[in-house]
């Protein structure tokens, strides 16, 4: 249609031009040219909007057809989703008639299920875990076989159900020998003889050995019991049959081992102490070597002394006695009085070289309480400050502090207690040593007086 316009534009344009030239012969040429034009363009257009119509047509009746298919397809998913809806409905009904009928048949049978379903569950664990298992391993497949099943376990089913639990019991009662595989701590696998007692541990050359129920390994301890146990372990381990030999048990299967390898050594314990008990280690070395070095002195002058006394009369000068005895014989001639005061002068001069060192073992076994005392206060001062920063949330980040506070005050009263033995050992000693000097020289005294009245 727009061809068409235009056309009738372009034509009333070439005959406005016609009459303003007066060309009038070939105008008219022109306008018939134009006419048939425009006839030719309206039927070619009409032929075109004729075929367009068609199309469209076509294209309608297409789409009508797939809405018919749609709605066909509709209407049959529709009458299908009745039928499931019923056929499930149906089969519910007859799902619940089997069960009835299960149930009927099973009769005491679904007692017998829950019941081996409960033993399986409730020993599983035991079996799994048992040191048992170290030497008869897979025992508790069965069990997650029979605990998680949903039929009735066959006849040969219960009986390895029987054996396995007859074989717990049995072995329990056993101290056995059999070659296994030991992981090292390292990773690196090894064969070794192992001893089995019951269930209780398992013993090797390297000492007490655990089982491991996830990666099914026996593992050794990380860190062994006391000497005489493992001692006591391996020489029950290498007796012959027939003898008896004491051997420590854990009635835990092991629980026992892995918590004893989590306490503190004496060495981890000492350490724990800090600076305070470094200090107060330092002042009881210091004053048992003090002490031993005053006892040996002590021995021997009291030694001297005892020989001097069998032989008063030779006084030698490598024993306070005797350099006593010496200032006597120096001074007969000297008037009572004057013999005394030298006397006492002399004792005097030996007493300090006697009594020496003991004041200083005192004053340590003092101070050590003190300075246990003194980490204590500060052990707790660190705890309160965890606790602050913290909270009491895990009582592991409190336990280093804590040590500190409980080591330090052991530390302080065992520095405490042997040195006031020592001390007051010491001080006997000195004072027996000063008596005897006191005592001879009061008797010497007398003599001299008795002399002079003479």
């Amino acid at each position: 249609m727009k061809k068409v316009f235009k056309g009738l534009i372009v034509a009333a344009a070439v005959t406005l031009s016609a009459g303003v030239c007066l060309n009038a012969a070939a105008d008219t040429a022109k306008l018939d040219q134009l006419l048939e034009q425009v006839k030719k363009d309206r039927t070619a257009e009409g032929r075109i909007n004729q075929q367009r119509e068609q199309e469209f047509l076509s294209d309608r009746a297409d789409k009508q057809a797939l809405l018919n298919k749609a709605k066909a397809e509709f209407s049959a998913e529709e009458a299908r989703g009745r039928n499931l809806t019923k056929a499930f409905a149906d089969n519910e009904t007859k799902l619940a008639a089997k069960e009835q009928e299960l149930v009927n048949a099973q009769g005491t049978l679904g007692e017998m299920f829950g019941i081996v379903r409960g033993a399986a569950t409730e020993t599983i664990g035991g079996i799994a875990t048992s040191n048992i298992s170290a030497q008869f391993k897979g025992r508790e497949d069965l069990l997650k076989k029979l605990a998680d099943a949903k039929e009735l376990p066959t006849i040969s089913e219960l009986e390895e159900l029987w054996i396995a639990l007859q074989t717990e019991m049995t072995e329990s009662a056993k101290v056995a020998k059999f070659e296994g595989s030991v992981t090292a701590l390292d990773g690196n696998a090894a064969p070794a003889q192992v001893t089995r007692v019951g269930a209780f541990n398992l013993i090797s050359d390297i000492g007490y050995l655990v089982y491991n129920a996830d990666t099914k390994e026996m593992q050794p301890l990380v860190k062994q019991p006391e000497s005489y146990i493992v001692a006591d372990a391996l020489n029950f381990k290498n007796a012959s049959a027939g003898t008896v030999a004491p051997v420590f048990v854990d009635p835990t299967g092991g629980n026992l081992l892995r918590l004893k390898t989590q306490e503190a050594t004496l060495e981890e314990q000492f350490h724990q102490g800090g600076t305070p008990g470094y200090v107060i280690t330092v002042l009881l070395i210091i004053g048992l070597l003090i002490g031993a070095v005053r006892w040996a002195s002590l021995t021997a002058a009291g030694a001297k002394i005892k020989a001097q006394l069998k032989n008063v009369n030779n006084p030698t000068a490598d024993n306070a006695l005797g350099r006593i005895l010496k200032v006597y014989h120096d001074n007969k001639n000297v008037d009572v009085e004057n013999l005394e005061l030298k006397l006492d002068e002399a004792i005097m001069r030996e007493t300090p070289s006697i009594e020496k060192g003991i004041g200083i073992i005192k004053l340590i076994a003092a101070v050590g309480p003190l300075l246990g005392l003194l980490g204590t206060v500060i052990g707790m001062i660190g705890a309160f400050q965890v606790i602050t920063l913290h909270g009491t949330g895990d009582p592991k980040i409190m336990a280093g502090q804590i040590s500190m506070a409980l080591v330090t005050t052991v530390q302080g009263l065992v520095c405490a207690l042997p040195l006031l033995f020592i001390h007051s050992l010491l001080q006997s000693k000195s004072n027996s040593i000063l008596h005897i000097l006191d005592e001879q020289s009061a008797g010497i005294i007398a003599a001299h007086a008795e002399k002079e009245k003479a």
